[in-house]
């Protein structure tokens, strides 16, 4: 009787579930490069970052020159910080929503690493989708320049640095949280557990990711610029190519990596079931 009694606590304390996890990707997945729905995801990839680049840094050299023309006499503001935070999280709901069908609407190395950490993606897509991600980053931002040489080359064409004021330190920060709430959001609008239960939630998912991108931008813009997609970041640096963006390249990788794995292991492990099955045994004990 008392068994009985101990199985039917049990039983309530993890009910049946009503959503199905989807099995973790496997770690080395060599079927994939046989389906051409592969190279399609690879090439969406590719052409997402590239129109997000080369629309985020049109949107910002055309915000320092306008202000610029203000300054020189026209009455002209620039679209401002709340602009440009519009721009990239705009651009992230829109793109997002497009290729998520198709790639997952990755459009930033951060959030593959992440999604590889969850066992989401298998390690040869990852790879190829970050290399996809900075070709694309590369190829947006030269369009940019190829457009206005002029002012690319006057107003920094869109690179990431620390600004002045600030210590690497305090922007290595800045990387890290904001990438954390990034992949973070990523994780919690593509969990199976809303979509079983909130059928609405698969079309809404690119809309918290876009806001979350635009939120981040708006505190960490005085600070680095605000990258939180390395490709992004590598991008620009390959194609203005000047030293102390160079020197502070490495706050751009490795602040989103540590944020990345950071959110996802918080996901993964105290949010979700991984933690409580670990946890489940020793509960019973307590």
């Amino acid at each position: 009787m008392a068994q009985d009694v101990e199985v039917q606590e049990e039983e309530e304390e993890y009910p049946e579930k009503d959503y199905n996890d989807p099995p973790p990707a496997p770690l080395f997945d060599l079927e994939e490069l046989a389906h051409w729905s592969f190279y399609r995801a690879i090439i969406a990839e590719f052409i997402a970052t590239l129109l997000f680049l080369y629309v985020t840094v049109q949107t910002i050299i055309g915000n320092k020159r306008q202000i610029d023309a203000n300054i020189n006499g026209i009455e002209c503001d620039g679209v401002g910080i709340l602009g440009i935070a519009w721009t990239f999280g705009g651009m992230i709901f829109i793109l997002v929503y497009c290729t998520a069908s198709i790639s997952g609407g990755h459009i930033n190395p951060a959030v593959t690493f992440g999604l590889f950490l969850g066992r989401k993606v298998s390690l040869i897509r990852a790879l190829l989708y970050i290399l996809a991600q900075c070709a694309g980053a590369i190829c947006g931002t030269g369009l940019a320049k190829g457009f206005q040489k002029a002012y690319f080359n006057r107003y920094g064409g869109g690179a990431n640095s620390v600004a002045d004021g600030y210590n690497k330190g305090t922007a290595l920060g800045a990387e890290i949280i904001g990438t954390f709430v990034l992949v973070y959001t990523v994780f919690s609008a593509t969990d199976p557990k809303k979509n079983a239960r909130d059928s609405y939630i698969p079309v809404l998912a690119p809309l918290p990711i876009g806001f979350a991108v635009f939120v981040v931008h708006l505190a960490t813009i005085p600070v680095t610029g605000t990258g939180i997609n390395p490709a992004r970041s590598f991008g620009a640096a390959v194609i203005y190519n000047d030293q102390k963006i160079w020197d502070d390249q490495w706050i751009f990788w490795v602040g989103p990596i540590v944020g990345a794995a950071v959110a996802a292991l918080y996901h993964q492990y105290i949010l979700r079931a991984a933690a409580i099955k670990a946890l489940g045994p020793f509960r019973r004990h307590v």
